[in-house]
């Protein structure tokens, strides 16, 4: 079976590590299935597993994607959802500690065919065309979870998105949904990305240090670093939400200076943390884009044989939007 695969972890080289080529499918574990994909997309985790982020050596070579849209055999059209859970465990996926996605303990979507759970298979729209809902598994998952679930993010509420350096997919997500779900979309971000986050849905641009015209209910920040909270607590209304659903430079640090963490607390603010959504998020999420009409940004796409491109334009911050292969 043909595939796009990481054949050792490469820290310093990642596209060093990628490979094309034939990986062995095997048969389908009780209670799994096989998917026949169609469409895939690709994220910073692919680039992360190249580089080694999390992966012991023993689990290469590991078939690459977490993203994912095909067909079972029966012809049903499927969204994959990435999240895998370990053994029995009952609740929500993302309270799981021993889950993981795909491509971290089983090989991925960037190949003809994957194997998952049967559980983790969740009806297409008709609506949506296999590249697009190949474009919401992770990146548009984890900001409708962040927004909807965690933030509760109701219509006519300010949200404001930090993007200091560049907005990645899921800060692009976020600005889409929040303002498809009749919120006030607002935007951090130096010159050369305010045209972008305009075109993605924010009412109102701002420098990094703009001071802002009023406090906010809810902030997103994907590409946390150990200040990001600080400079982001002043900007919230009594009661509001900072959503960190991503970080930049290893762990968060989680030692808040001493005027921010009295805000946290005589305020009642709430410093939430978010992952990627559950299944159920999953269903709620297409079912929005299936009756919004509103659909995902992609930035190219390319046939399954062509990845290394599409791996290079992402290390080298040119899309925008999602990177999609074709199987």
């Amino acid at each position: 079976m043909f595939a796009v695969y990481a054949a050792e972890a490469r820290p310093q080289d990642p596209l060093s590590a990628l490979r094309l080529g034939d990986q062995p499918l095997g048969e389908p574990p009780p209670g799994w299935t096989a998917v026949q994909v169609r469409a895939a997309t690709l994220n910073m985790h692919d680039i992360s597993v190249l580089r080694g982020f999390g992966m012991k050596p023993e689990r290469y070579p590991i078939t690459l994607g977490c993203d994912g849209a095909g067909v079972l055999a029966d012809g049903t059209e499927v969204v994959i959802h990435a999240v895998i859970n370990a053994g029995n465990w009952i609740g929500p996926e993302t309270l799981d500690p021993g889950r993981s996605v795909l491509s971290e303990l089983h090989h991925g979507s960037f190949a003809e065919e994957v194997l998952v759970p049967r559980r983790n298979v969740v009806p297409k729209p008709a609506s949506l065309s296999f590249p697009e809902a190949a474009c919401l598994p992770t990146a548009w998952l984890t900001a409708y979870r962040a927004l909807f679930v965690r933030a509760e993010l109701r219509p006519g509420q300010t949200v404001l998105v930090q993007g200091r350096h560049r907005f990645g997919s899921i800060a692009t997500a976020v600005m889409r949904l929040a303002s498809a779900a009749g919120a006030e979309v607002w935007a951090s971000a130096p010159a050369e990305h305010q045209a972008l986050a305009r075109r993605l849905g924010a009412h109102r641009v701002f420098e990094p240090d703009e001071r802002l015209p009023h406090a906010v209910d809810v902030v997103v920040d994907a590409g946390v670093d150990e200040a990001s909270w600080t400079r982001s607590l002043p900007l919230l209304r009594p009661g509001g939400v900072i959503v960190c659903a991503g970080y930049r430079a290893g762990s968060p640090d989680a030692r808040l200076a001493p005027n921010a963490l009295t805000r946290l607390v005589f305020d009642e603010l709430r410093l939430i943390g978010s992952s990627i959504g559950t299944r159920d998020d999953l269903v709620a999420l297409l079912s929005f884009l299936d009756s919004t009409g509103l659909r995902p940004d992609i930035d190219r796409e390319l046939p399954l044989t062509r990845a290394p491109e599409g791996f290079a334009a992402m290390l080298r911050g040119e899309a925008i939007g999602k990177i999609v292969f074709n199987a």
